[in-house]
């Protein structure tokens, strides 16, 4: 069975304060984002903002790791340094299931 990962980080440190400065979730997103056709930033699936439980969090998808783990190294990094709150949800990939 296949089973797909994403990290979130919240943009709060484990003792609950706010982690500042507050676009630091967009920050670190455009380090993989391009422009599109449209001339507008386009975020990577593999790392972008996204609201989880009503918050702004960054999502990394575990693909990051293996397509470029330099940045997914740096991320995990800043968020562990920065003492940010990180948690891991997985769920089945029913498309990679056998019939």
């Amino acid at each position: 069975m296949a089973v797909h990962c994403k990290y979130i980080i919240e943009g709060v440190t484990e003792d609950g304060r706010k982690f500042r400065p507050s676009d630091w979730i967009d920050r670190v997103a455009s380090m993989m984002a391009s422009y599109g056709k449209s001339h507008r930033l386009v975020y990577s699936d593999l790392l972008h903002p996204e609201l989880y439980q009503g918050q702004k969090c960054l999502i990394i998808d575990t693909e990051l790791e293996i397509k470029n783990p330099g940045m997914f190294e740096y991320v995990m990094h800043f968020a562990k340094s920065n003492n940010l709150k990180t948690s891991k949800v997985c769920e089945l990939v029913e498309s990679q299931l056998g019939a």
